[in-house]
């Protein structure tokens, strides 16, 4: 985890984040928008829904992979920073950097931009952690995701910028 002199509102560019694979990418609907004449804070975090399973499902763990396991991925905090509007019809992609893990859960960052202004327009950081879905408490990550998480936290260690995470959220 980066330490407190990176968390000085250092943010990626969005030519940084195309370091990543891309996890979600489309168009903002006229239904996400707000009486302010913006897309509802609900949304960003429907983006985070609609991309955030690729960091898992990239490597083959799908929806089949986990009904066989009887097991589930469940987020236990997320911390939503907004950075620039979005509106309807915006161009939207979205990307996700792993920063750390430990036997049953993992930290990452949710990076949501507005390709149609060029901007950074939030972040979802989260934990999220292993559930066995027929006790319904948590588990030890299955070893082959654990594995396969620790080869995404190695490349993502790699990338030329630092993740400008909250400090707060602690595995």
């Amino acid at each position: 985890m980066a330490d407190n002199s990176t968390r000085q509102g250092i943010y990626p560019k969005p030519a940084q984040l195309q370091e990543l694979p891309v996890q979600y990418s489309g168009t903002i609907p006229p239904e996400w928008e707000d009486r302010n004449g913006h897309v509802n804070v609900q949304f960003y975090l429907a983006l985070y829904e609609l991309g955030g399973w690729m960091v898992l499902e990239q490597d083959g763990f799908d929806d089949n992979w986990f009904q066989q396991r009887n097991i589930g991925i469940f987020d236990l905090e997320h911390h939503l920073r907004f950075r620039a509007e979005m509106m309807t019809g915006d161009k939207v992609v979205t990307y996700n950097r792993v920063l750390s893990r430990v036997e049953n859960r993992f930290h990452g960052m949710y990076f949501i931009v507005n390709k149609t202004r060029d901007r950074l327009a939030a972040t979802v950081e989260y934990v999220s952690a292993c559930v066995d879905m027929t006790e319904r408490r948590i588990v030890p990550l299955p070893e082959p995701m654990g594995r396969a998480l620790d080869g995404v936290l190695e490349k993502h260690r790699l990338l030329s910028w630092t993740a400008p995470d909250c400090g707060l959220m602690k595995l």
